[in-house]
């Protein structure tokens, strides 16, 4: 079951009084290192993520720099983030296919990204909201947490949640509905401690109600 779209609109309408700015956190200054720092962002926070990259991006610029890059030299510049050896050997793999498969220049739907090493769905999705500015609705760890306590979905499964927002927020407020509930599960719903007192849509909490 999920929540009308008529309460999920007036929560998103809320939430963006809440944070007018809500956009991604992470520092990029091409689509390819917005990609790559998307692939480094599972499982580790953004502040880790562009502590990495800040030193990564400065030795390897591009898809062919780092499908050059010794392995080992790799995982010793990203070691700061969470599974930091699967995610050397994907960004490495995923350089190479974007130089010779693509010519440098980065897939814009999600069926050709999602074919990618080390980008699924979520990261997909992010790639297509931030980088290109096309309908995007990418689900985390914030956005799983949220959609189920808030009421918005029944199902902890990222996909059945990403295909359920989906339906239940118009298309044009995919990529924004992704970074509000980012930042409210940040700054307000928080995993262990929400703070229930301060926060703008507790009369919607299903968690709450119930």
């Amino acid at each position: 079951m999920t929540m009308p779209k008529n309460k999920v609109i007036k929560i998103l309408d809320i939430l963006e009084k809440d944070y007018p700015n809500a956009t991604t956190m992470l520092e990029y200054n091409s689509l390819f290192e917005l990609l790559v720092a998307i692939v480094l962002s599972a499982q580790s926070t953004d502040a880790q993520v562009n502590n990495v990259t800040q030193k990564l991006f400065k030795k390897y610029k591009t898809p062919y720099d780092l499908a050059q890059v010794d392995i080992n030299e790799l995982e010793e510049l990203i070691k700061g983030v969470g599974i930091y050896r699967n995610k050397a050997k994907n960004i490495k793999a995923l350089g190479k296919i974007i130089n010779e498969d693509y010519n440098d220049i980065i897939p814009d739907s999600l069926e050709e990204l999602i074919t990618l090493p080390g980008v699924g769905r979520k990261t997909a999705n992010v790639m297509l909201a931030v980088g290109f500015n096309k309908p995007g609705l990418g689900v985390d760890t914030h956005v799983v947490r949220l959609a189920n306590r808030i009421g918005l979905v029944a199902t902890k499964n990222p996909t059945s949640i990403e295909l359920s927002l989906k339906e239940i927020i118009p298309m044009d407020r995919w990529g924004n509905a992704h970074q509000l509930l980012i930042y409210h599960g940040r700054n307000i719903c928080k995993s262990r401690q929400p703070n229930c007192q301060e926060c703008s849509i507790v009369n919607y909490c299903q968690q709450l109600i119930a």
